[in-house]
Order: C-alpha cells, then sequence, then structure tokens
C-alpha cells in the first residue's frame, strides 16, 4: 500500500534531455485484467506497467477466485471454473478501473455485485450508462448499500446507443456482449486506443468484434472464451506526460514504446507552441528551443485532446508566451489543478468549464497537493521551471499511473526527490 505522506522534492531549473521509454498503457492493462475473467485457464499480459494499480487489480480478482502472479512487467492470471461474482471488498474502492469486472461478472456468473469504485477526484463519473447498457442486454441492474447489482439468467444482442462515448461503459457493455447470445450493435461508442486493445485482446481469446477504434462496434456472441497472450498498448498519456516535460524546460527527449498516432493532437499542438517534433514507428523526439507560444486547447473524447493531458496544458500555458484558454469538456472538477498553479505563481481565471492563463516569466516554488494522477505529474512538470524547490504532497496518487517516474525523471537531467 502507498504511503499517503510521501511527497516529491522537485528543484526548478532543469533541462530535461535524453531518451525514455514508457510501458504499457494503465488505461488498458487494469481492463485486460478484467477481461480475463471471461476465460478458465491462464491468460498472461506482458509490457504491463509498474504501477500500483496494477496489484490493486490483482487483489480484485484474486477475491474473485483467481490466482494472479505478477513477474516485472508480465502477469499471468489463473481464471477457475467458476469465480466469484462479488467484488464487495476494499480493494474494489480504492480505484475506478475496477468497476471493468462488472461486464465480465455478469457475462460469467449471470450476475454481479460490485462495490462503486474510488478513484481519482476529478468530478462525477455516474454508471447509469453502464447499467443501461447491460439493462438493454438482458440484465437487470440497480444499487444497493454502496454497490452496484446486476442479474441476467440470459444475455441476448441489442442495439445500444451510448450518450456520450464513455470508455468505462463502452468495456463493460463489449466485455458482456461477448458471451451474449446474437449480435450487439454499439453506437457512438469509445474510440480510444485502449478500447482497441482490449478488442484485440479479446478477439485472440475467440470473440468475434469488429469496428474497434470507430464509432460503432459490433459483437457476435459466442459460447465460450480461451484465454490468450497478449502485450499491452504503450501508455499515450504517460509519452505525453513526456512530450509536455521537453517542451516545458526547453528540453530535447525522445520516446518510444507509444505510437505517436495515437498523440496526434496532443503533438501537433505542441508544434503550435513552438518545438519541433519528429515521429517514428514507435516513438517521437520533442525539441524546444524557445519559450513556448500560447496555444489553446479544448478536450474531447479520443481523437480529440486527451483530457489526461489537459493538467500538462495548462502547465505548459502558465509560462507561455501570450494569452491560453483551456477548455475542459470531459470531467467537471479537473480544475483543481488551477488552484495548485495559482499557488505557484500562475496567472489564471477560471470561467465555469474554461480557464484563461496568462504567461508569466517564472513561477516560483511552493508548497502543491495532487489531487489525481495526471495533477500530480502536471504539478511536477510545474516545478521543474519554477524557482527554487517545489514540494509535491500526496505523491502515492502519481505512483498509481507512472512507473518509476523520479527515476526516469533524474535520468532525463531533473533533480527529483522522494521524502
Amino acid at each position: 500500500m502507498a504511503d499517503v505522506k510521501e511527497r516529491f522534492l522537485v528543484s526548478g531549473g532543469a533541462r530535461l534531455a535524453g531518451e525514455v521509454r514508457v510501458d504499457g498503457a494503465k488505461n488498458s492493462v487494469l481492463k485486460l485484467m478484467a477481461a480475463a475473467l471471461l476465460a478458465e485457464g491462464t491468460t498472461t499480459l506482458r509490457n504491463c506497467p509498474r504501477i500500483l494499480d496494477v496489484p490493486l487489480m490483482r487483489d480484485v480478482l484474486v477475491g474473485l477466485g483467481c490466482e494472479v502472479d505478477i513477474d516485472g512487467d508480465v502477469v499471468r492470471i489463473h481464471t477457475p471454473a467458476e469465480v466469484s461474482p462479488h467484488a464487495d471488498f476494499d480493494a474494489v474502492r480504492q480505484f475506478r478501473a475496477s468497476v471493468a469486472v462488472l461486464g465480465p461478472l455478469v457475462a460469467r456468473c449471470t450476475e454481479a455485485y460490485v462495490a462503486l469504485p474510488g478513484g481519482d477526484a476529478i468530478g462525477s463519473r455516474p454508471l447509469d450508462m453502464h447499467q443501461s447498457g447491460l439493462e438493454k442486454l438482458g440484465a437487470t441492474t440497480h444499487i444497493e448499500h454502496g454497490a452496484v447489482v446486476a442479474r441476467a439468467d440470459k444475455l441476448t444482442g441489442a442495439s445500444i446507443k451510448l450518450d456520450f462515448p464513455s470508455v468505462g461503459a463502452t468495456e463493460n457493455i463489449v466485455t458482456a456482449a461477448v458471451l451474449a447470445d446474437g449480435r450487439t450493435v454499439l453506437d457512438n461508442a469509445a474510440r480510444e486506443p485502449e478500447i482497441v486493445d482490449l478488442c484485440s485482446m479479446l478477439n485472440s481469446m475467440g470473440a468475434r468484434i469488429e469496428g474497434a477504434g470507430t464509432s460503432t462496434i459490433t459483437v457476435d456472441g459466442v459460447d465460450s472464451l480461451s484465454p490468450t497472450e497478449h502485450t499491452v498498448v504503450g501508455d499515450r498519456i504517460v509519452a505525453g506526460t513526456w512530450a509536455y516535460a521537453a517542451a516545458m524546460t526547453q528540453g530535447d527527449i525522445t520516446v518510444t514504446g507509444a505510437a505517436p498516432g495515437h498523440l496526434h493532437l496532443a503533438l501537433s499542438k505542441l508544434k503550435l507552441a513552438g518545438a519541433n517534433v519528429e515521429t517514428y514507428d514507435n516513438g517521437f523526439r520533442v525539441r524546444m528551443d524557445q519559450r513556448p507560444r500560447a496555444v489553446d486547447y479544448q478536450t474531447l473524447p479520443y481523437p480529440g485532446f486527451p483530457t489526461d493531458l489537459q493538467p500538462m496544458a495548462i502547465a505548459l500555458a502558465t509560462i507561455a508566451d501570450g494569452v491560453s484558454v483551456i477548455t475542459e469538456n470531459v470531467f467537471e472538477a479537473r480544475f483543481r489543478f488551477v488552484d495548485e498553479m495559482l499557488r505557484l505563481g500562475a496567472d489564471a481565471n477560471v470561467d465555469g468549464h474554461h480557464v484563461m492563463l496568462r504567461g508569466v516569466d517564472n513561477l516560483s516554488s511552493t508548497d502543491v497537493w495532487s489531487s489525481d494522477i495526471r495533477a500530480g505529474a502536471g504539478l511536477v512538470l510545474a516545478g521543474l521551471v519554477a524557482d527554487g524547490v517545489t514540494t509535491v504532497h500526496e505523491v502515492h496518487h502519481i505512483d498509481r499511473g507512472y512507473p518509476a517516474f523520479v527515476e526516469q525523471l533524474n535520468a532525463l537531467g531533473a533533480h527529483v526527490e522522494r521524502a
């Protein structure tokens, strides 16, 4: 368990340069682990990130009856013939991705009792679309004693249209539909690379899914699935964090292990800010030799600008030349990060889901607090360009999404200590 009192001491003035490799995506590996519940036997996942949420998901699966071995970047999940449908224990409540077991449990067990999850403080993320989708497949659902309860003697394919392209709802509907009777057509589905990764693994298990990566996913149900081996897609959010770190520190960072096409808009924004960006088959290089120019952003579901990189965009805008307007369209509470940037001397004004930032010449070091994974990383980047030493508190959030963050920062020329 993470020590919530740990903090990072970030010395300002560093220029980051060198090469860094990103691991598999946090936003994919946890859902892939949950999907292993769909098949009896041993499923092997490779390129798994060494982050706190992976052992947490292991604890969830163990609580459901699986055996889970973690060996470096390899996770092996031994799923028994019968798994428990009751995911009502502490590990489930500690992070949002635990809700990904809902769809697989309904499909395998005809019922599920999943404690409402915890996770980052970035705004309301209700389960209404998850429930509605499962109900259209033939389940009954309700919230009871702090848990979502779903039951279905038989799941049957259906036409489902999401009100919003929710990643979590897309995942739970697809993982339930793969064992349903007949065809499911899911419209306005999430298009993220992590959805493509999940569907790729499910297809290798014997599922029949088409359209992953588009707004319409078609699932033809099958009687059963088999375990498989799968390599987790590279983490585009961690890769994007390094890209913005290069731009902020007027550095030169080559990132490998992530597809640049998954970050097309984020890298295009850095070009507008004045960075030189080169892309390769499995990575990219970002160089910045001047003060960044102000650029406007608005977060949107993929392929739009990722809400998970919004704190990095704000951090860059605080020191950019000019005025930037950043609009948050996904999570309403994500601007809590701005309050911490104000402590560092940012010139920012929040108006609803917009924030206007006038770039300043220098940020000033102080104590700041992480409210979620990405906000924590954004505060570390801000500390790199502040005078003196910035203390970032509650860094257990960062550890949930960034493997070996301090070690990688220091290898690139930063001076960051964990205290």
